[in-house]
């Protein structure tokens, strides 16, 4: 009788644990998304007036391909 009641408990525990790291699992998931949405939520459309032209060589980025010249 004690052998049953201590594998009862173990199953218990078991299944304890189980959803427990189920409900741990899916909280991460969740966070980890939640932060994409948000950033996805806040983005706005970007003006007409910034004129970004792209890549610019600029003078600290020709003093770096200058070091890095084999």
């Amino acid at each position: 009788m004690k052998e049953l009641k201590k594998y009862a408990e173990a199953k218990l525990s078991r299944r304890k644990f189980l959803s427990g790291s189920a409900i741990l699992s899916a909280s991460a998931v969740a966070v980890a998304i939640a932060p994409n949405v948000a950033v996805a939520a806040s983005k706005t459309e970007p003006t007409v007036e910034s004129k970004e032209e792209g890549y610019r060589l600029t003078q600290h980025i020709a003093d770096y391909y200058k070091s890095a010249a084999l």
